[in-house]
């Protein structure tokens, strides 16, 4: 079961640790997984783009670095995780709760959320939201954790949930916080079964690509 208000408390406690604290858990890899997807949002020559849960703004920098013509917004729900992003350079950031967006009806080309669905109430009710502010046509791009399947599956399931929170938690004292975020990951659907969610709530075409051997994926649809 999500716990969103948990999180947000969570993240207001790590945002000064959270970029660098993904990296060395990931080993780096997250860097080259959004610089995929910016590469995949280029492709789409958006003139328009919202980055939803976009926390520190990793990912809203990358895509602004490759669609440098593109207005960005990124927005979250956690001022402190905001502040980082604003900082950090992303060009507009709005305070903003993910499932009830303050957006008019099909506003924008684009729609990103890295590794934020996975936490918001309602995953059905949060794609609808995100169906409405894009513009009919318009892109939806998700990149979230997964779980590997055949050899990986074991080894991965024990780095991620007795391996990767107490690494976490000594570099943010929020053991508890990554341990609930590992759990979440294995209830979140992915491959098919996402593309079935994604498709359901107003979407069409929904496809996935898994990254790393499906320790995560990128999942892409039309509005």
């Amino acid at each position: 079961m999500q716990d969103p208000q948990y999180v947000k408390q969570a993240f207001s406690r790590i945002a000064d640790r959270y970029r660098v604290t993904n990296h060395v858990l990931s080993v780096g890899t997250d860097i080259l997984w959004r610089k995929k997807v910016g590469r995949i949002v280029a492709e789409w020559q958006p003139k328009t783009i919202l980055d939803v849960a976009t926390g520190t703004g990793d990912l809203a920098l990358e895509i602004q670095k490759q669609c440098p013509d593109a207005e960005m917004t990124g927005s979250d729900f956690c001022p402190e995780m905001l502040a980082y992003a604003t900082e950090s350079g992303v060009n507009n950031t709005m305070v903003v709760d993910a499932m009830e967006m303050p957006f008019e009806d099909d506003s924008f080309d684009v729609l990103t959320v890295a590794f934020g669905l996975r936490n918001m109430g309602s995953w059905p009710d949060a794609l609808k939201e995100m169906q409405r502010v894009l513009k009919p046509g318009g892109h939806l791009l998700i990149l979230d954790f997964s779980l590997p399947t055949g050899i990986l599956k074991e080894p991965y399931s024990f780095y991620l949930n007795k391996v990767l929170p107490k690494i976490a938690g000594y570099m943010t004292g929020e053991k508890d916080a990554y341990e609930y975020l590992a759990g979440t990951i294995g209830e979140f659907p992915s491959g098919a079964k996402m593309e079935e969610l994604i498709n359901s709530c107003g979407f069409s075409d929904a496809k996935s690509a898994p990254l790393s051997f499906g320790v995560a994926s990128i999942y892409t649809a039309t509005a």
